[in-house]
Formats: C-alpha cells, sequence, structure tokens
C-alpha cells in the first residue's frame, strides 16, 4: 500500500498537468473576446438613459419694497414693453411699472408678481389682500427728486407703480404710497405662446407675448424650413426682439428660453407667405 505522503504527492501533480489545460480551454480566443465586446456595446446601447427635465417655476421668497399708482389705459400701461393692448393681450389691468432695479432694461417684461400692502393699517384693505400683476411697463428714475419723496424709482430702490384701476385692491388711492410684499410667481397664461412679426424686408422684429412659467424672456431663437438655421435675435426693447436674418419665404420656428433657463419650441408656426403684422402661436410653458 502506498503511503499517505505518496498519494498527496502524486494528486498534486495530476493537478499541476490538468490546470494549463483548464485554463486554456477556459481563456476566450481573440475572436470571442471581439463578439463579447460588441454584445456589450449592443447592449449599452439600446440602454434609455433618464430625460433631465427642469422643474417647473416656483413662487419665490417674500421682499420688501413700495407702491404707488399712476394713470392709463389698455394701450398704454404696456409701455416700456411694448405691449399694444394690455386687456386684449390678456395682462388685463393688473399691471405694473417696475423700478430700474426690477425691470432690468427690459427683462422683466411679462413677469409676475404677488404683492400685498403691509405694515399701514391706515390705509391696507382690511384682511391685506394680496393681487397679481404683470409687470409691462418701466416706472423711470427721477434724480432730480429725493428716493424718500417722490423718486420713488431711484436706484436702487425696489418699487412698483401700479396702475390705478387696480391699486384699490391693496389700499386708499389717498395714501399716495405704501409699504407693500411682493413675490415672484408663476405667470398662469390662456393658450401658447404669441409671436407678432412687425418690421420690414431687410429688418425683422418680434414681439413675444403671453409667456407662461417665469414670464420673462431672456433669448429668442428662429429657426426657417428651408436656408435659415437656428439663429440668435437681440433684444431691440421690452419684449421685442430683432434680427437682420431673412425671414421671407420660410416657414418659421421658435425657441423661447425664460429667466428660469427653460425652453420652449415652437415648431412651423407660420407659414411660409407670413406677413409682417400678423400673430400666431405656438408652444406656451406647462
Amino acid at each position: 500500500m502506498a503511503s499517505p505522503s505518496k498519494a498527496i504527492i502524486a494528486t498534486l501533480l495530476l493537478l499541476a498537468i490538468a490546470l494549463p489545460d483548464c485554463q486554456a480551454k477556459s481563456r476566450p480566443s481573440f475572436s470571442g473576446k471581439l463578439a463579447i465586446h460588441h454584445a456589450i456595446g449592443r447592449q449599452a446601447h439600446h440602454i434609455e438613459l433618464p430625460k433631465h427635465h427642469r422643474p417647473k417655476f416656483h413662487p419665490g421668497p417674500w421682499k420688501n419694497a413700495h407702491a404707488t399708482f399712476y394713470e392709463g389705459g389698455s394701450g398704454t400701461f404696456g409701455g416700456a414693453c411694448n405691449y399694444k393692448d394690455v386687456a386684449g393681450q390678456g395682462y388685463g389691468m393688473n399691471t405694473a411699472a417696475l423700478s430700474s432695479v426690477l425691470f432690468q432694461n427690459g427683462q422683466a417684461c411679462g413677469a409676475c408678481f404677488e404683492i400685498k400692502c403691509a405694515n399701514s393699517p391706515q390705509w391696507c384693505k382690511l384682511g391685506q389682500p394680496s393681487l397679481k400683476v404683470t409687470a409691462t411697463d418701466h416706472c423711470p428714475p427721477n434724480p432730480s427728486l429725493p428716493n424718500d419723496n417722490g423718486g420713488w424709482c431711484n436706484v436702487p430702490l425696489e418699487h412698483f407703480d401700479i396702475a390705478k384701476p387696480v391699486f384699490s385692491q391693496l389700499a386708499e388711492y389717498k395714501a399716495g404710497i405704501i409699504p407693500i410684499q411682493y413675490r415672484r410667481i408663476p405667470c398662469e397664461k390662456q393658450g401658447g405662446i404669441r409671436f407678432t412679426i412687425t418690421g420690414n424686408p431687410w429688418f425683422y422684429q418680434v414681439i413675444v407675448w403671453n409667456v407662461g412659467g417665469a414670464g420673462d424672456v431672456i433669448g429668442v431663437q428662429v429657426k426657417g424650413d428651408d436656408k435659415l438655421k437656428w439663429t440668435q435675435m437681440e433684444r431691440d426693447w421690452g419684449s421685442t426682439w430683432k434680427t437682420s436674418a431673412i425671414l421671407v419665404g420660410e416657414s418659421l420656428s421658435f425657441r423661447v428660453r425664460a429667466s428660469d433657463n427653460r425652453s420652449s419650441t415652437s415648431w412651423h408656426v407660420t407659414p411660409k407667405n407670413w406677413q409682417f403684422g400678423q400673430t400666431f402661436e405656438g408652444k406656451n410653458f406647462k
């Protein structure tokens, strides 16, 4: 009978001979490696990554400011933003002219605010009801008057000059100026973003209005269905954007970017034979 030590040595020798052969058989060939690589690639190619969506615009924090009122009508309350008829364009009389700090050279056009009279029990309406307004005009500074006596819209004051027809919802007219609290809120609109095309064949302007969500626009691009690629427009003034690119004869698409960096693309909103002065409806922010 063989000793146990000899049996163990014999077993180890057999394993030493068999292992290289097993490893060779288990190791994939070069072509096998390629097949595995392509199979993994095909699987990865079909993986659907989750889409990244920016969140909807939400109300901001409450801040302190002051408010007055000014005279006007539907055709004038949209002044510095170039809204031709605030009532006809869906803004109603719930509008306000903003001081320069808030107006930001027209970028604030279309932004929506909630305002409430604060800390003035003598003038504030009972229950301090809030008023929702859209920024449609600019309250210019008056450096010849002190900030606390007539120069209400001077830099760096945050001030709202509210349309007179709705100011009375907050306070008595005889108050003149009232302390308020305000915050940004989402704009709720009926229908899509509107694009009114003006200008001439050598200089094009597009008034962008009825914008939901953040409401204020920081970028507009236009694209045709033929020669015109995506082209960045420049702010002319207020809600009006301009370009010297040739738009005539193209079915136009617009991409609007709001201050919260969300974008809305309206594809082929105009026919090829659109005319200056016409208004077209696109896709709004949800």
